[in-house]
């Protein structure tokens, strides 16, 4: 058994605390909210996110101090732009070097850092043992009612992948190990793109073959940026691309699905923010990729035309019919380029 903090009371964190709670573990989650540790406490329940009973032995926190008192390890799963002021807090607070589980799906806008990135940067080396990414097609909801879910953890350090992996590792959450940090990351992230663009579609009234063809060519761009940064392009056609595609793109419980499908019903970015009432991770995701691609003249049509959409209020019609009239091209030759880059380095 390992004492570990999950910070991050939304619909994620709390559905990993279940899986480390069932696995035995002593949990800790800790959220900003004072009302809703005190809820978590008392009824065992966090309904804004999930309408499930939460084991009695988690216990919530609204004093992070307090909630990562000799820990072994934390799980971060806050919102990405959240990334950095709770990684300086837990800087000055930690008296142990835990492991560090982020499960936190973006990039930052305006340098397309990935959370590790993030984590790293604020806080001192000593302060931690190592920073493990978990990512994968894994909607909370079904985490959270025990559901069959594979995901995977990715470290620089195999050894330090191992213990994530045994941390989570029970017979309906199954854990596969990969050295891929960036493409595990990266897949995270960038797929919310194209879910924005699935909800956007079916939000249109198209069909399965408009939603095949814009999660085929979605996940090319995903791998085409993906590739120049560094990742293995293999990865993406594993659970961090492909898996997280179809689970994220196909279903109702995906957050950027259901604003995606707001937008595409012709409703404006702020309205469905609003009707959401959580963080949309596709919205940022979109402009720091889009800001990448743009000065790195990398080609990610789909991702321009989703992005024109949230931050230039351009008819979602209008887009894809731009979409569809691209210059004819030869598909296989973005499998090549990608390789020929990939294995030219």
């Amino acid at each position: 058994m390992k004492k570990i903090a999950v910070l991050g009371a939304g619909s994620w964190g709390t559905a990993l605390s279940i899986v480390l709670a069932d696995n035995g573990h002593d949990v800790r989650l800790w959220t900003h909210r004072k009302e809703q540790a005190d809820q978590i406490n008392t009824t065992h329940k966090n309904e804004h996110y999930l309408e499930i009973m939460i084991p009695e032995k988690i216990r919530a926190f609204h004093d992070m101090k307090e909630a990562i008192q000799g820990v072994e390890v934390i799980v971060l799963v806050v919102p990405t732009k959240a990334i950095r002021e709770v990684s300086q807090q837990l800087d000055k607070m930690l008296d142990t070097a835990p492991v560090i589980i982020h499960a936190t799906k973006g990039i930052e806008p305006g340098t397309l850092k990935r959370v590790s990135q993030l984590i790293d940067e604020e806080m001192n080396r000593i302060n931690y043992e190592d920073i493990v990414v978990l990512s994968g097609p894994s909607h909370a909801e079904e985490v959270g009612q025990r559901q069959p879910t594979t995901v995977t953890v990715a470290s620089i350090n195999e050894d330090n992948a191992k213990i994530a992996q045994n941390l989570f590792f029970n017979e309906v959450f199954r854990v596969y190990t990969s050295n891929d940090v960036i493409g595990l990351e990266l897949g995270g992230a960038l797929k919310n793109i194209i879910a924005l663009g699935a909800g956007i579609s079916d939000g249109l009234g198209y069909g399965d073959n408009a939603k095949a063809a814009l999660i085929t060519r979605g996940l090319a761009e995903i791998t085409r940026l993906g590739t120049y940064l560094g990742a293995n392009p293999l990865s993406f056609l594993g659970l961090p691309g492909v898996g997280d595609l179809i689970v994220t793109c196909t279903s109702v419980h995906s957050r950027n699905w259901r604003a995606g499908n707001l937008l595409g019903k012709g409703k404006n970015l702020q309205d469905v923010l609003e009707q959401m009432g959580m963080v949309v991770e596709g919205v940022r995701t979109a402009e720091a990729a889009y800001q990448f691609a743009q000065t790195e003249n990398i080609d990610m049509p789909i991702t321009f035309g989703i992005y024109d959409i949230i931050h230039h209020g351009k008819r979602p019609k209008d887009v894809v019919e731009q979409l569809m009239n691209r210059t004819k091209r030869e598909e296989m030759d973005d499998l090549a380029s990608l390789l020929k880059n990939r294995y030219a380095r």
